[in-house]
Parts: C-alpha cells; structure tokens; sequence
C-alpha cells in the first residue's frame, strides 16, 4: 500500500540520456499511483525511449530478473532506465543492472499505518524526495545506518559499519557503483537537503 507522485519535469530531464528504457510498476497501486501524469510526461517530454513496460512487482527479485532478461536487447541499447515505482522496485532494477544508470521517477510518500511486511533485501523509508538517481540506485537512507547524504562518515572499517559491523557501508557501495556506472561526478555536486515536512 504506496502513494507514489511524478518528479518534476525539470529534475527528470535533466538527468535523462537518450535513448532510456521505461518500467512503469503498477503492482501497488491501489493508494496512488500517477499513471496518467506518468502517461503525459512520456509524451510531451520528447524522450526517445527504445521501449515502454507496464508490469507488476518489480520488487520480487525472481521476476524482475525474468523481464531484464526478456528486454535484453531494448536494455542493451539504452543509456539509462527510468523507473516509475516506489524506491524498492528502483533498487531492486538497480541491483539487476549494475551497469547501467538506473533513474527513480517517482517520490515514494509516507503515509501512517500498518503497510504490510517488506521481507525484500532493499528498503524504502518513503521520504517523499527519492535519492537513487543521485546514488547509483542504492539508497542512503537504508543502505547508511546513519542516514547520511552528504557521503560516508569516516568510520567504516574494511568496508563495515561502525554501528552495524555486520553492514557493509552505504556509502562505499554507493562509491562502487557510481564508479561503475562513470557517475562519480555527482559525488562532488550540491547536496539535496531532505525536506523531513514530507514525513509528516
């Protein structure tokens, strides 16, 4: 149970390379989920895309390997994936293909209640203003037990958390995967303060 809204047109373009792939994720949407503001930006932005999905539950890994495999080609010919989902179903696309830009779409929005059990290895804090296309697509809030943005504190240890010595360290994945995908300039860009009005 998610409420997910459309970026800004200004953010998203300024960020997508042509050609992209688009997966629009409509597995949860029985809150809000804004398929046709979705729609109307795909047809008015001019991106040149080399396919467009519509699928369900991105976030079960099995699945999504299953339609990577599927579109292997379009991936293939693509400079970047937009992903129109709440942030585990941009993560779980992100591990899948880790070398390619993977761009979240959408702001995933809280909202009070019991939403369910998540028993996925990626987490979404919903914070109403989604980092992973700024981070490789792994999440700084989840993935840094500190919920750092502004890059790693200083106290890792051969790749593990200082809080959590099991945890490997959010941002040294982060680092890893911007490397991998020649982002490492957004290391150095202006940092996204998190607006925590959106919580609320």
């Amino acid at each position: 149970m998610l409420v997910t809204q459309l970026k800004s047109k200004e953010e998203l373009l300024t960020i997508i390379k042509k050609p992209a792939f688009v997966i629009k994720c409509t597995g949860c949407k029985e809150v809000l989920f804004p398929v046709t503001e979705i729609d109307e930006f795909l047809k008015t932005a001019e991106i040149t895309v080399s396919d467009i999905i519509s699928t369900d539950y991105i976030c079960n890994t099995d699945f999504a390997l299953k339609l990577s495999e599927k579109y292997k080609s379009e991936i293939s010919n693509s400079l970047n994936i937009i992903v129109f989902s709440c942030g585990i179903g941009v993560q779980s696309i992100s591990a899948l293909l880790e070398n390619k830009k993977v761009i979240s779409g959408c702001d995933t929005l809280y909202i009070n209640g019991f939403q369910g059990l998540n028993t996925r290895e990626n987490n979404c804090r919903q914070c109403g203003q989604c980092y992973l296309s700024e981070t490789g697509g792994i999440c700084p809030i989840t993935a840094c037990s500190k919920s750092l943005l502004n890059g790693q504190c200083g106290g890792a240890k051969n790749g593990k958390c200082e809080v959590s010595k099991e945890m490997e360290c959010g941002w040294e994945r982060i680092y890893k995967r911007l490397e991998l995908i020649k982002e490492t300039q957004k290391l150095t860009g202006d940092i996204k303060v998190r607006d925590y009005l959106k919580l609320l």
